[in-house]
């Protein structure tokens, strides 16, 4: 019988962690509603109540239009955080992400989410 290393077992399963990241709409359908999706772009609602947090889960590129003045911490799979801050009206782009987001504020907070699928047809201009 083969001995398992523990320590390279733990760092392989914590760089492989973004691999296996999920869709928020699955993972998270409290947050993460679809409000219109085709073969280019999907759409998503994203609501979070005072304090709520998500689970780890994927974005590909993206463009945020903020609904409401929002505080957010942005948990990485490498263990690290950043804090974010929105005002109502901004409109942000933002690069694929795997992440676990969490409301830091008293209140409320809504974003949509226009996640980009694939790039435009050439000769399409």
């Amino acid at each position: 019988m083969r001995r398992v290393n523990l320590a390279a077992l733990g760092f392989l399963l914590l760089f492989a962690a973004p691999a296996f990241a999920q869709d928020a709409t699955v993972v998270d359908s409290d947050h993460y509603k679809v409000e219109f999706e085709n073969d280019q772009v999907r759409v998503l609602r994203i609501t979070y109540g005072p304090g709520e947090k998500s689970v780890m889960h994927w974005h590909p590129n993206s463009v945020a239009v903020i609904l409401g003045d929002g505080q957010m911490r942005m948990h990485m799979p490498d263990g690290t955080t950043e804090d974010f801050e929105s005002s109502h009206g901004d409109a942000e782009w933002a690069e694929a992400v795997t992440h676990l987001p969490e409301n830091v504020r008293d209140e409320s907070f809504e974003v949509i989410l226009v996640e980009l699928k694939s790039p435009p047809e050439e000769g399409c201009m």
